[in-house]
């Protein structure tokens, strides 16, 4: 079984992010990196399914500057077998459209029985490159996948994905492209034998021209900015039930005019 996992490298949740001074993106220094959360997930159930049939190979796809090699070698740290690591300055930070562009090219170059990626990434939070690479790719896809079961024919794929109040089964042909979901699996911790073996994976180096696409994105950022910080709730107190609701529905209404 030949899976291929699309694999982002994003700060990890307990960084603290800060807008630089002029607006154009985020201080960068001092940020922890880690593997895409739904990432992660994918490359659990890649080496599941690869443990299953007892043979194949994981592959994982990554784009980004050098330090996405790290997130590369923890995968491969964790039991995947080579990585391609997309290393181009002008694909750094681009939108939706061009990374799926540019992993779509990058697995044209691959062969594969199946395609894993995380439905979204916690950063940018679009969660469109997964069903863009399957578009360009012809592939059918399924999306926010929480269980997969694949024929011993490898012809097709029995996959459990998450709806609005429940779950769908969906029986998808292979090839094809899905996007993972948290309560697929747990991934495994890296072995410290996994980590020293990580180190000979091969890794395959691509640049935009390598792989024969314009690097022009199709969505720009115009300015970043925190939040507003919130202001101190509004406490009723010393007041009957009664009065309190109707404060409170007061309140929601002439103040923050929600209702």
């Amino acid at each position: 079984m030949k899976s291929l996992v699309c694999l982002k490298q994003v700060p990890d949740t307990e960084t603290q992010i800060k807008v630089n001074p002029d607006g154009t993106g985020i201080v960068t220094e001092g940020i922890k990196y880690v593997i895409n959360p739904y990432d992660e997930f994918s490359v659990e159930e890649a080496l599941r399914l690869k443990e299953k049939f007892k043979a194949g190979e994981v592959l994982i796809l990554s784009i980004g500057p050098d330090r996405a090699t790290e997130a590369i070698r923890t995968a491969l740290a964790m039991g995947a077998d080579k990585g391609i690591h997309i290393s181009d300055e002008s694909l750094n930070n681009s939108d939706p459209f061009v990374i799926a562009q540019a992993l779509a090219a990058a697995a044209a170059q691959t062969e594969y029985d199946i395609i894993f990626c995380g439905h979204r990434a916690i950063d940018d939070d679009f969660g469109e490159a997964g069903a863009m690479l399957a578009e360009l790719l012809k592939l059918p896809q399924v999306t926010l996948v929480t269980k997969v079961d694949i024929a011993d024919d490898k012809t097709k794929a029995i996959v459990e994905r998450d709806v609005e109040g429940g779950k769908e089964t969906v029986e998808v042909p292979l090839p094809c492209v899905l996007t993972s979901q948290k309560g697929l699996n747990e991934p495994r911790y890296a072995s410290l034998p996994g980590i020293m073996k990580a180190k000979k994976k091969p890794i395959d180096k691509k640049t935009a021209a390598d792989l024969g696409i314009s690097p022009e994105p199709k969505l720009r950022s115009n300015a970043y900015s925190m939040p507003p910080e919130r202001t101190a709730g509004k406490k009723f107190e010393g007041m009957e039930p009664p009065d309190v609701a109707k404060a409170v529905v007061q309140a929601l209404r002439n103040e923050a005019k929600v209702i």
